[in-house]
């Protein structure tokens, strides 16, 4: 049987029964879940679409990967992207953890993916039996890698992966025949006024997408993590042959879901209503913790707070689960994060204000 190691979250249990016990209830912030509603112009293209008694194809029906391949050119800025470059995936963790399975790596490769990083990555390399190598640094990447995963913006830091990086990463994967993909489901929630390129931006690629792949999720954008709405996009001949492998599978996105997955795609509205929902409640998360005595690392974009006072994680989240708060420890990232934790911003309006005013009641704790 394969051996792998213990859900992190397991270890998070004991924290989350302390901070249950604070007399004004839980404040979660330990998971990126959604908790604001679905778009009505999503819910009413999914109801539309229920008489759907025949199976789906495995590559999607052609509205959906064009409804993809308008997204990127409208939001991404990449121009190269064509259908038979798109294929739809169940949710973006599954493309993740099976990607190494899709590509036939095995015993004796290498997945490479960024230091600071989501364990599925890791985890997915070890289900094959691969060597999972945590390293940003194109330049120590090892000969025998096949596979890179970028994740950019980052989650959990927030970091993001600037033009000039990219490219960098693009020419080592092409130097050692490897496939490199960059993650980029935050892409559209970048605060400081500038962007997340994308591995396929133009300006990236100059056109050419051999050996690049693009994954993105509605779960974030569009509030569609409970519709399990993703796609994995790029090099028209890696789509191909991962969408044969997935035929075998059976892995394919419900047909109502993918009627969804279109409308949400053609709704910038939304996208766009969520970003000033979640950018009210980052300022007032930042603001509490910076004055609670806390430094914030990176946290350009996404939906997190990468929060650090330079002590082990698990210090600090008893620290905050003493106030009734929950936070995830870095730890569970790899050992670059053992300082920090990540702070969700997927709470409540009302759960985000409590959070932020236990925080004031605590006042400054000791920086180490």
């Amino acid at each position: 049987m394969l051996v792998l190691p213990d859900f992190p979250w397991n270890a998070l249990v004991p924290a989350k029964n302390r901070a249950a016990e604070h007399p004004g209830g839980l404040v979660d912030l330990s998971v990126g879940s959604p908790v604001d509603p679905t778009p009505e112009s999503v819910a009413r293209a999914l109801a539309a679409a229920t008489d759907a008694h025949a199976y789906p194809t495995t590559n999607g029906t052609t509205g959906l990967r064009e409804a993809v391949v308008r997204w990127y050119a409208r939001r991404r800025s990449v121009t190269s992207l064509v259908p038979d470059g798109v294929i739809p995936t169940v949710g973006s963790k599954e493309l993740v953890g099976l990607m190494p399975t899709l590509l036939g790596l095995r015993e004796g490769d290498v997945v490479v993916h960024p230091e600071v990083a989501y364990p599925t990555y890791d985890i997915g390399a070890r289900v094959v039996g691969a060597t999972p190598f945590a390293s940003d640094d194109p330049d120590a990447w090892p000969a025998a890698t096949k596979l890179i995963w970028l994740n950019s913006p980052g989650n959990p830091s927030g970091r993001v992966d600037d033009r000039t990086y990219l490219r960098r990463a693009i020419a080592r994967a092409r130097e050692l025949g490897a496939i490199i993909i960059n993650d980029e489901c935050y892409a559209q929630l970048v605060w400081n006024g500038g962007e997340a390129p994308s591995i396929l931006d133009d300006e990236v690629t100059g056109g050419d997408l051999t050996g690049l792949l693009s994954a993105y999720s509605l779960s974030k954008q569009s509030n569609l993590a409970g519709y399990r709405a993703a796609f994995l996009a790029g090099d028209p001949r890696l789509i191909g042959e991962i969408l044969e492998v997935r035929k075998h599978l059976g892995l394919i996105v419900p047909s109502p879901v993918q009627a969804a997955m279109v409308a949400a795609l053609d709704d910038d509205a939304h996208v766009d209503a969520q970003f000033a929902v979640y950018r009210a409640r980052r300022d007032t998360m930042v603001a509490a913790v910076t004055a609670a005595g806390f430094r914030i690392a990176h946290s350009e974009a996404g939906l997190y707070l990468w929060v650090t006072r330079g002590e082990p994680a698990f210090d600090t989240v008893n620290w905050f689960a003493d106030r009734g708060i929950l936070v995830a420890p870095g730890i569970f990232y790899g050992e670059a994060g053992a300082n920090h934790v990540r702070i969700a911003l997927t709470a409540t309006d009302e759960r985000i204000a409590e959070a932020a005013r236990r925080l004031a009641d605590a006042g400054v704790p000791a920086v180490q």
